[in-house]
């Protein structure tokens, strides 16, 4: 039986390929989609992809992964930064997270340097664009 992933893609990043390209490239999220579609089934995994702008929709969405997937990978935007809702939600799932961000967060604004979700992560992968969330399935597949 395939393991199940879910990728969680949180807010603006419906807007990838349209806002700031010189950070987040200028693919579209659905060309990016299918990218990670077409890894994830290579590398032996199920995969469905959320997307939410809203806080209280991506807990809910890590809440019921808890029993329908066998890890997650999550690009929380903004939230990484401050959400300790969405950071208590990944430690109550039990199964593995991983970070992700297209952008290196360290090497950006002060204040994105800090992930509050990191300590809770299995891992963190950022800097290398659509890139991350590939990389970040290879590690999934030695985590479940």
């Amino acid at each position: 039986m395939k393991k199940r992933l879910l990728v969680i893609h949180g807010p603006n990043i419906n807007l990838t390929g349209l806002r700031e390209t010189g950070i987040y490239g200028k693919e579209t999220l659905e060309d990016i989609n299918a990218e990670i579609l077409s890894h994830a089934a290579a590398a032996g995994f199920e995969c469905e992809i959320y997307q939410s702008n809203h806080e209280g929709d991506i807990i809910d969405r890590l809440h019921a992964a808890r029993t329908e997937f066998d890890g997650v990978v999550l690009n929380a935007g903004a939230y990484t930064h401050y959400s300790y809702a969405i950071r208590d939600a990944i430690t109550t799932i039990l199964i593995p997270v991983i970070e992700v961000h297209f952008s290196n967060i360290h090497a950006r604004d002060e204040f994105r340097h800090t992930s509050v979700l990191a300590p809770v992560c299995a891992g963190q992968i950022c800097g290398f664009g659509k890139y991350s969330y590939l990389l970040a399935i290879d590690g999934m597949k030695n985590l479940v």
